[in-house]
């Protein structure tokens, strides 16, 4: 089986081919960190997660880069005498980064900062210049915009003409050729910090957007890689130029552009600018972690997802299932382990080779899951083995599987350990009554901790107990 994979730019599912198969080279574009990710952040970092622990799993291998744009507009704006903006930057980076590793998102290979990588954005710049793509404005201001008259193939990852373009808004128009040029360069203001700027050979002042993404992938990546990634939004205009300005400076770029869909709320993209977010803090804080991760991945990554409270009460409830099922299965099964074969089932692999189709991965757990309790309820403990050794690897390629290292402390400590005392002792006085014929005892026993959401199972080696999911 291939891999096949959504390609904005071809509009279509494309086999997965890397240019070296032992290792995939991966650029996604990561936070503008000018304020506190919220929840659709959180859902697009985890869609590529995702993909690259697929890639992982066929490949071996994936270099994983995702940039942090930590000089930009936005952040100078909202930096403040107290907390100038590399204060203000490197903090809410911070608080990205705890978001991703609070729903299990693998650290990236490198994790460039834009202002680290100024003067290869400058080469690139000039390349572009001395090819006739690129030009400083006439207005002496320090500007340097793109062509994108001069490049024929701008608008071919969106499809757009450029006379259909909207006007570049991201520098003063007096000094462009067109109004759809874009910036490169932005020459310092005299309201902006002194230390928001660099000298370059326009004059002093700080890159645009879009050419940090084109420099730093080129920088770690190389001149052709092959997938790109980020949010549905990213697609026009920042995607569309870097894609023009690197394939005008004779790069590859990517191979393959892939582009997840956005959390909404009542039908609108959730978006700071709107005020209609939720922080991730403030979900991961009232919510389990493992729950916040199932849910947002149970969507397809190029569906939109709004989320609702049936959403969190949903994946609550799957993963209270898997959770029950490893646990009696580990229990009932284990003796004898080695007899289950390690792999994945063929409806797994079909569903992740299929666009990283998650749903019915997803599924396919919980077939497996149905399958091996059947087994378990009829004592057919050596057949359901390789059930629970599927859900476990099927699990762990999605970085949900509940007994996972990087869950450890999701649902115990202090608090797990004092529920399992008191349960234990009402197991223990519910065992006394029986033994005592006191049936009345014991069924009010049973009854109270069922009325707590506990069942209890009665099997040869003993009861056990789990909360009902």
């Amino acid at each position: 089986m291939t891999l096949r994979l959504y390609d904005t730019r071809a509009q279509d599912l494309r086999d997965f081919v890397p240019l070296d198969p032992g290792n995939v080279t991966m650029y996604v574009c990561g936070p503008t960190v000018q304020s506190g990710p919220h929840i659709g952040h959180v859902r697009a970092a985890l869609s590529f997660d995702l993909l690259r622990r697929w890639l992982e799993k066929r490949h071996g291998r994936v270099t994983f880069v995702r940039n942090v744009t930590d000089i930009d507009d936005k952040v100078l704006a909202n930096a403040t005498d107290a907390e100038p903006w590399w204060a203000l930057a490197y903090r809410i980076e911070q608080e990205f980064a705890a978001a991703y590793a609070g729903i299990g998102i693998l650290p990236p290979t490198y994790e460039p900062r834009a202002t680290a990588s100024v003067p290869q954005m400058q080469e690139l710049i000039a390349l572009l210049i001395d090819r006739g793509h690129a030009y400083p404005a006439a207005d002496g201001s320090g500007d340097v915009y793109f062509d994108v008259r001069s490049w024929a193939e701008y608008g071919a990852l969106t499809h757009q003409s450029i006379d259909a373009m909207e006007a570049a808004e991201d520098a003063d128009p007096r000094g462009k050729r067109n109004p759809q040029d874009f910036a490169l360069w932005k020459g310092s203001k005299s309201d902006e910090p002194a230390d928001a700027r660099w000298v370059s050979p326009w004059g002093e002042g700080r890159p645009g957007w879009h050419i940090e993404c084109s420099a730093m992938a080129k920088r770690y990546l190389g001149p052709e890689f092959d997938i790109h990634g980020g949010g549905l939004d990213l697609r026009f205009p920042h995607h569309e130029n870097e894609l023009a300005q690197s394939t005008a400076a004779g790069d590859a770029f990517a191979r393959y552009w892939v582009h997840n869909g956005l959390v909404t709320v009542n039908g609108q993209k959730m978006s700071k600018s709107l005020g209609n977010f939720t922080l991730a803090a403030d979900v991961l804080a009232a919510r389990d972690p493992l729950v916040v991760r199932y849910a947002l991945a149970a969507a397809h990554y190029r569906s939109s997802l709004d989320l609702s409270e049936s959403s969190w009460t949903e994946a609550e409830a799957a993963l209270g299932r898997i959770r029950t099922f490893l646990e009696r299965g580990e229990r009932l099964a284990k003796p004898g382990w080695g007899q289950a074969k390690e792999g994945l089932p063929q409806e797994f692999v079909e569903a992740m080779d299929d666009d990283l189709s998650v749903p019915r991965a997803l599924a396919a757990i919980h077939t497996s899951i149905r399958s091996g309790n059947a087994l378990l309820d009829a004592g057919k403990y050596d057949e359901a083995r390789q059930d629970v050794m599927d859900v476990i690897q099927m699990t762990l390629v999605l970085g949900i599987n509940p007994h996972s290292s990087q869950w450890n402390g999701t649902g115990g400590g202090a608090e797990a350990a004092a529920l399992d005392a008191l349960v234990q002792t009402m197991i223990t006085q519910r065992a006394q009554a029986r033994a005592d014929k006191d049936w009345a005892a014991a069924d009010r026993i049973r009854d109270a901790i069922a009325a707590a959401g506990i069942t209890l199972e009665d099997t040869p080696a003993g009861t056990h107990w789990s909360i009902d999911g």
